[in-house]
């Protein structure tokens, strides 16, 4: 553990031109570099609008590879501001091959390394199966002069075993780049219990690993097409201590960058009082690697 480290997210809305939106992130990294932040994430695939809505061959042309211009561009903004920077990024692995990735950018303006996303939605207006291969590298933390960081994405906010995993390899914060919205004609029913279902199962994430939890969302109302209901992306990023309190949340709607400073220090005060990881029955889970258990 590295003691203490100011973390920013990056809640920001998406524009139809990717190169703006490269220029935006790189302006509000500045920003919060200015700020103090040293570990600085940026939102789930913030370089476009969220494609993933429908289905259309040509929105391949969205990918890039990995390195590439994004992280040679966010590389640059790193090791001039000195600080670690998360981008979710459509990656290009090889012709017809695509993957959610995260890259770590470290304070030298290398690439730390990648994530690449575990659990693909497929769901209404979140067809991301078509784009995307499900990850291949397994569950991952990255040692940095400012703390061990964990990196999930989005859909895999609502697995608790991906942020054990995380937990298990040593994470003093999981970070979570997200893209999630209201279906608009669903808003008003069910709106306030499904933000509630997400931020809770997050905080809960943060309570059983005694870990701080990062989520960080985009805003605003994209539409696929100009007829379509599109999505209302909610915002509400956040940050909660290693016992589930928040310490700092965003808006619903507006473009906004918290800057919080984290003292791992919590996180062994909070797990001698709660020693969830002491007490786990390690010899007994062998189940869980099934898909489900009918005796």
């Amino acid at each position: 553990m590295a003691g203490k480290f100011k973390t920013a997210l990056i809640q920001m809305s998406m524009d139809a031109d990717p190169a703006a939106n490269l220029e935006k992130a790189v302006r509000k990294i500045e920003e919060a570099a200015a700020r103090g932040a040293d570990v600085i994430c940026l939102p789930e695939l913030f370089k476009s609008r969220y494609f993933c809505q429908k289905e259309d061959s040509a929105l391949f042309e969205l990918a890039e590879t990995i390195p590439g211009h994004a992280t040679e561009t966010l590389g640059k903004i790193a090791a001039r501001t000195r600080t670690v920077i998360i981008a979710s990024l459509f990656e290009k692995r090889a012709p017809g091959l695509y993957h959610n990735t995260a890259a770590v950018i470290g304070q030298d303006g290398a690439i730390a390394g990648i994530y690449r996303k575990m659990h693909i939605p497929d769901d209404p207006s979140y067809y991301e199966k078509y784009y995307f291969a499900p990850g291949d590298l397994g569950f991952k933390t990255f040692k940095t002069s400012f703390g061990t960081l964990g990196v999930l994405i989005c859909w895999d906010q609502w697995y608790p075993e991906a942020a054990r995993m995380a937990a298990l390899k040593g994470a003093d914060i999981v970070f979570y780049p997200t893209a999630i919205g209201w279906h608009p004609a669903e808003k008003a029913q069910y709106g306030d219990a499904q933000r509630d279902a997400w931020r809770t199962v997050q905080r809960g994430h943060a309570i059983a690993n005694g870990i701080f939890v990062a989520a960080v969302n985009r805003v605003g109302h994209e539409k696929p097409d100009a007829a379509a209901p599109g999505l209302e992306f909610w915002g509400t990023s956040f940050i909660a201590d290693p016992f589930g309190v928040v310490l700092c949340e965003a808006s619903t709607g507006g473009e906004e960058t918290l800057v919080w400073e984290i003292d791992t220090a919590r996180i062994e005060e909070v797990r001698r009082n709660w020693p969830f990881l002491r007490d786990r029955r390690i010899d007994a889970y062998g189940g869980i690697t099934r898909r489900f258990m009918e005796d």
